[in-house]
């Protein structure tokens, strides 16, 4: 949805749109294609996130009383650089083949350091408001996770619908995608043909898709950082 494509077959009015004419089309296995290279680099690529994003957190006072809000962020973003060094092989590779492994990465970096750094700022803010103890708390960990992922996700969308069409560029027929070098290149081609409203194409998509994994994701981490703590 995100995708500027002259092609109509290419073109989804929404979510339910989208697995609707993509099951009909190519089957419901499409839904799933490259779900095995994913899995098989988001394990480890987990654990290095999140090991060193609790690093970092330390080192930078991050677990320390009051707003830190400077430390989350650098944590966030410090995380996002170790485990994307990990994972961007297996994403790029799911899409353009093992050639492309690590042509892709400064152009994720450019927007999984904000949005990293955005989500675990606004999620500490949120869980210390919501759980002043610092228990273990489903209830916190999953409306704190969702919310950061939903605000990272809307606040970087215009980043996003930026390297997705650096990222097509190598497909496209379209000569302005294709000479696209860089975000600034990518910037200008969004408000060349939508103007303001094209940086937030994908918006309602994004948002619907990042908060329930957000959620998921801090939910089990939390989880298995209390069990560890209590054995």
């Amino acid at each position: 949805m995100q995708v500027f494509a002259t092609s109509p077959v290419a073109v989804y009015s929404g979510v339910g749109n989208a697995f609707t004419r993509i099951s009909s089309t190519e089957g419901m296995r499409a839904l799933w294609r490259g779900v095995s290279s994913v899995v098989l680099g988001a394990g480890p690529a987990h654990a290095v996130h999140f090991g060193t994003l609790e690093a970092v957190k330390e080192l930078a006072g991050g677990n320390e009383a009051g707003n830190q809000w400077l430390a989350t962020s650098l944590a966030g973003a410090s995380a996002t650089i170790a485990s994307d060094a990990l994972m961007n092989p297996f994403d790029v590779f799911r899409n353009e083949g093992i050639s492309a492994f690590y042509v892709s990465y400064p152009t994720t970096l450019a927007i999984s350091i904000p949005f990293n750094a955005i989500q675990f700022t606004v999620y500490e803010q949120l869980k210390r408001f919501m759980n002043p103890s610092h228990q273990y708390s489903p209830s916190t960990h999953i409306v704190s996770g969702a919310a950061a992922g939903a605000v990272a996700a809307a606040v970087t969308t215009p980043l996003d619908v930026a390297k997705t069409i650096l990222q097509t560029r190598g497909t496209s027929v379209d000569s302005d995608i294709r000479n696209c070098r860089g975000m600034a290149d990518a910037f200008r081609v969004i408000w060349r043909r939508d103007g303001l409203k094209g940086f937030g194409r994908g918006l309602t998509p994004r948002v619907l898709t990042i908060m329930p994994s957000t959620a998921l994701c801090w939910l089990s981490y939390e989880f298995f950082k209390a069990a560890i703590r209590t054995d």
